[in-house]
């Protein structure tokens, strides 16, 4: 089997919106230049909840999700936020993109709050290489995230499967993932993205997701995490600093 991996056979978005010019600028100047990036706010999207209304959602075509419900989880009890739609409907962008565009093998996803190291592609291409050797088939792998209940032991040194998590600003996904993930309509039911990705690989806790999303995907995790994020403190929040969607 073939194992070697360079950067041509991955194909990267950066989530991004245009007022976040900001945040644009600091991931570009940690980006390899032997990985050409798309970045989501070169493209007229739905993607800023700051902009977004029930209305814009309808004439799209785009469903929520029932979110909330009872619950001790404030996530969970509450409506979705305008910037929890605007965010997955950029992930969803991004996989609707790399499956009509392109044919690499890998799909890197980032949010322009992640940080990457000055070696992060050649620690990616390592990690991707044994991968493809000593496992025999995976469709996701985190590359960060934050991990809600425990993970689970891999056979392959580091790397752990990953138990319930949030946080998607960085992981990678293989070809064949993406008619998974398309395969959902994830459009005509819209849950923030943190619990979407979980929902495709572990039981997930809620019932009403479980149902809607069943687990389909074998993920891993980098361990320790290839990418972190930058503290809300210092980058902001474009999804939490955005307003509830109100009942019509």
């Amino acid at each position: 089997m073939n194992t070697l991996v360079t950067a041509r056979d991955i194909r990267s978005y950066v989530i991004n919106l245009p007022r976040r010019a900001d945040r644009r600028a600091e991931i570009a100047r940690a980006l390899p230049p032997d990985l050409p990036v798309t970045f989501t706010s070169d493209w007229n999207g739905p993607f800023d909840g700051r902009e977004l209304s029930r209305a814009d959602l309808e004439r799209t075509g785009h469903k929520l999700f029932p979110w909330p419900i009872a619950s001790d989880n404030p996530w969970w009890s509450r409506p979705l936020k305008y910037g929890e739609i605007g965010c997955t409907l950029a992930h969803l962008a991004c996989w609707r993109h790399a499956a009509n565009t392109c044919s690499e093998p890998y799909i890197l996803i980032l949010e322009d709050d992640a940080v990457l190291g000055p070696a992060f592609l050649e620690e990616l291409i390592r990690a991707l290489e044994r991968l493809v050797r000593h496992i025999r088939h995976f469709d996701l792998l985190y590359l960060g995230r934050y991990p809600l209940e425990p993970d689970h032991h891999a056979s392959l040194p580091g790397f752990v499967v990953p138990g319930y998590s949030h946080c998607t600003y960085g992981y990678l996904l293989t070809r064949p993932a993406l008619d998974v993930l398309l395969d959902t309509h994830l459009e005509h039911a819209i849950v923030p993205i943190d619990e979407f990705l979980p929902s495709l690989y572990i039981d997930h806790p809620r019932p009403d997701l479980r149902a809607r999303f069943p687990r389909q995907l074998t993920a891993f995790a980098c361990e320790p995490p290839l990418v972190r994020q930058r503290p809300k403190e210092e980058a902001g929040s474009d999804t939490e600093d955005s307003a509830f969607v109100t009942s019509r």
